[in-house]
């Protein structure tokens, strides 16, 4: 499975293309894709979505993972990041690549075990995770980010497949009542 992990921004956006399958995945491409601060909002978003349509028509993901927006401070900052995720959405229907979003602990519990998980340590999984220890992955924060986020749907993608299709056979994961 191919994933683009997507961690959101208009300032800074975290970008991991991963590929494999539980324990044997391999990180294919990572960057953080910067905008001007100078610009305006629009002219970031324009220049987010070029470079991001250029990574998607690059690595042809299956999936695109997203990070949920998780903001409880700055307002005008959550607005920006918002409408950069409007057109990160936007450009993956374009590709019809289907997009799953994935909140911080939940990306902390799949990749460290613990959805409270400091950021070092998720960093470390990530590291491990993408057999990366001796090379690390370059690049800030976002790129890690963005990894971790790749490697949550690849852990947890196995398990809403079964989840549908024992929804789709009228199992509702219930023991019967006696």
């Amino acid at each position: 499975m191919r994933i683009v992990g997507i961690d959101p921004g208009y300032g800074r956006l975290g970008v991991a293309v991963i590929e494999g399958t539980i324990g044997h995945a391999a990180l294919i491409d990572a960057c953080c894709i910067e905008t001007a601060p100078e610009a305006t909002i629009g002219e970031r978003l324009l220049d987010l979505s070029k470079q991001f349509h250029a990574m998607l028509e690059m690595h042809a993901p299956e999936v695109a993972a997203m990070e949920k927006l998780f903001f409880a401070t700055n307002r005008t900052t959550a607005m920006h990041v918002s409408e950069a995720r409007g057109v990160l959405l936007l450009a993956c229907a374009q590709h019809s690549i289907p997009v799953e979003e994935y909140s911080p602990p939940e990306v902390k519990l799949a990749v460290a075990g613990y959805g409270d998980a400091p950021k070092k340590q998720v960093a470390q999984m990530v590291q491990h995770m993408l057999h990366r220890t001796a090379q690390p992955i370059p690049g800030p924060d976002d790129v890690l980010d963005a990894c971790a986020i790749a490697l949550t749907h690849l852990h947890r993608a196995p398990l809403a497949r079964m989840a549908a299709l024992g929804r789709a056979k009228g199992l509702s994961g219930r023991a019967p009542r006696p």
